[in-house]
C-alpha cells in the first residue's frame, strides 16, 4: 500500500519520554519521534545513515560532541556509527527520521506497515 496514516501506526517507547512511529520500505525507513517535555535520548549510535527535520518545538541535538538548538525547519544528518544525543525543552517536540538502510530494531515497531495497512480514504 502507497499510502498510510501515521497516527494509527503502533508507538513505542524508545527512551523514557520519547515515543516513535515507523513506516518503512524496502529500502528507506520513516521515523517521527515525538519527545515530552524535558524527555532525553541517551547518547547512542548506529550503523545507519541518519537524517532528520524538526516538525513542531525544539530540542537540542549533539551529533558528535557538537550540539544546535533546532527549530521547526531546520535538518540535520547524522553519519553512520557516530554518537548523537537530543534533550527536549519546556515544550513538546516533534521530528521526522530518515534511516538508511531501514533499521531492523526498529522494523519490528512497524512491522504491519508492510503488510495490511489501509491507505489514508482522505488521499
Amino acid at each position: 500500500m502507497p499510502f498510510f496514516v501515521i497516527d494509527e501506526q503502533p508507538e513505542k517507547q524508545i527512551f523514557d519520554g520519547a515515543a516513535i512511529r515507523t513506516l518503512h520500505g524496502e529500502k528507506i525507513m520513516m521515523s517521527f519521534v515525538n519527545l515530552q517535555p524535558h524527555s532525553i535520548v541517551a547518547e547512542h549510535s548506529h550503523p545507519h545513515e541518519q537524517m532528520g527535520m524538526v516538525l513542531e518545538g525544539m530540542f537540542e541535538l549533539s551529533i558528535d560532541g557538537e550540539a544546535r538548538r533546532l527549530k521547526k525547519g531546520d535538518a540535520y544528518l547524522i553519519p553512520s556509527n557516530v554518537k548523537h544525543s537530543a534533550k527536549a525543552f519546556d515544550e513538546p517536540a516533534v521530528a521526522l527520521d530518515i534511516f538508511s538502510p531501514p533499521r531492523e530494531d526498529y522494523k519490528t515497531y512497524g512491522k504491519r506497515i508492510n503488510e495490511n495497512v489501509s491507505p489514508n480514504s482522505n488521499t
